[in-house]
């Protein structure tokens, strides 16, 4: 689900350590019951919303491989 900023605002937000200190990745910030997703490049721009079930299941799926290509 995209939204605007309700239940991020005053989120915690991180990026993998692999990143540096590049504006070029994504961001994620957890909240009770849903997971944010943002690009690093417009932090102020809409949130990608997930539940956690849907993360979680995300996560699994791309390392156990079935996102490459």
């Amino acid at each position: 689900m995209l939204q605007s900023r309700p239940g991020f605002s005053t989120a915690h937000w991180f990026k993998s350590i692999r990143s540096e200190h590049s504006n070029q990745c994504v961001e994620v910030a957890v909240v009770p019951g849903q997971v944010g997703v943002r690009d690093t490049r417009d932090r102020h721009g809409p949130v990608l919303s997930f539940s956690n079930a849907d993360w979680r299941a995300f996560l699994c799926a791309a390392k156990a491989g079935a996102h490459d290509g």
